[in-house]
């Protein structure tokens, strides 16, 4: 699997530098931004460090949909409670997760929100799964650059296993396949989309584990079979 972080909007260079810097010394290098600021300014440089190749080799994209499009799984980061999701995962809990899902996920994207609204409820809705540093004060809080810092040491120990460096193919058996045709399916048998339980049904499904996943595909896909 393989790892990208992902800034929505930040509005400091020296945010986005700090963040780069701190991905890269936990051992990573995929690096998003959305709408950035101008993270190549000489201030965002010069606080970079040894990491300007990973502000350099950074993707920019106008929207948030284009940032995640290719994306397997998809981790929302947030401070506080929201009602979009019910089930917040603590960061520490975050390896293992991603761990269980095995082969039926490649690319994960770990997204962080603007420094000062953090994600908006309609980008956290199209995350897979929001996750969270539990915090024993609610202020001060965590900037950008400190959460980057804190998911980048907690994912590094994919690394050490070796889970992030193995890329293969996810293919029909995919946890992404998997997500749109219990959608589909949900659709079919007239749960409306706007109603509540379709998106908490799909929503469980992001705490799968792999064999439940290539379960659950065989019965979506008998499910397929007879209804075609």
């Amino acid at each position: 699997m393989e790892i990208t972080f992902i800034l929505v909007e930040p509005s400091t260079p020296e945010n986005v530098s700090a963040a780069a810097r701190a991905i890269k010394t936990m051992g990573f290098k995929k690096l998003r931004l959305v709408n950035p600021c101008d993270h190549l300014s000489a201030p965002a440089r010069w606080l970079a460090h040894a990491s300007n190749d990973i502000l350099e080799n950074a993707t920019v994209y106008r929207s948030f949909d284009d940032a995640i499009v290719d994306c397997d799984f998809r981790v929302g980061t947030t401070a506080k409670q929201r009602n979009v999701k019910e089930d917040y995962l603590s960061l520490s809990n975050l390896p293992g997760l991603l761990t269980d899902k095995g082969e039926t996920i490649d690319k994960i994207a770990i997204i962080f929100g603007r420094e000062d609204t953090g994600l908006r409820n309609e980008e956290l809705a199209k995350c897979d799964l929001l996750s969270t540093v539990p915090l024993q004060t609610t202020y001060p809080s965590l900037n950008l650059a400190q959460s980057a810092m804190l998911y980048a040491y907690e994912l590094s120990v994919l690394k050490a296993s070796g889970e992030e460096n193995t890329r293969k193919e996810t293919g029909q058996e995919s946890f992404r396949n998997l997500k749109d045709k219990v959608q589909n399916i949900l659709v079919d048998l007239n749960f409306k989309e706007e109603s509540a339980i379709l998106p908490r049904i799909i929503e469980r499904l992001n705490q799968l584990q792999e064999s439940d996943i290539h379960l659950l595909h065989s019965i979506c896909n008998k499910y397929i079979e007879k209804n075609s």
